[in-house]
């Protein structure tokens, strides 16, 4: 069964559930800053007899793309428990963080090194060079390129795919 509550309504314990839950599933590389990175928006949980097997956070980050600025939908700590793998259940959860993410943001995005279970859900490969801007400074982060999906949302419909995007820089992995 499918829950959604934000970082401060989460009930107790289930945080820390969750992030057990994500180390597990990245088989240690998930650290710190991931696992700030998922915090301060909205989760999406799946429960299968009161235990978390899914989970997908989606926290508000502003992207540049071209010379337009979008309050942006930015997908985090996507993660289903292996043994519950290929049952659907970070299918659900990626369904109903993309519904989130139309009802709520200009754009949505997210950098990922398995982009074939996005594209199945309607997320889009950015083909644009990617940046991250630091202070005043863009630096061009070309080991993100081909990892970096978005959502388009009525709101982002005309995007140029080829556009440089650029996000801003933070603790960790920028993107």
């Amino acid at each position: 069964m499918l829950h959604r509550f934000t970082t401060g309504e989460a009930p107790d314990g289930r945080l820390a559930e969750i992030r057990a839950l994500v180390e597990c599933a990245f088989d240690g590389h998930f650290d710190a800053y991931d696992w700030e990175h998922a915090l301060g928006g909205d989760h999406v949980v799946d429960v299968v007899e009161g235990v978390v097997v899914a989970h997908g956070s989606v926290v508000r980050r502003r992207l540049r793309v071209a010379d337009c600025w979008y309050e942006a939908g930015y997908v985090e700590a996507v993660a289903t428990d292996p043994s519950y793998q290929g049952r659907g259940h970070g299918t659900r959860v990626m369904s109903a963080i993309t519904e989130l993410v139309h009802a709520g943001c200009e754009l949505g995005s997210l950098s990922t090194g398995s982009p074939g279970f996005y594209r199945r859900l309607g997320w889009e490969s950015w083909t644009g060079p990617s940046y991250v801007l630091d202070g005043d400074v863009a630096r061009r982060t070309t080991a993100e390129d081909a990892g970096i999906l978005v959502l388009r949302t009525a709101a982002s419909s005309t995007l140029d795919h080829t556009a440089p995007i650029t996000c801003e820089a933070r603790p960790g992995d920028d993107w």
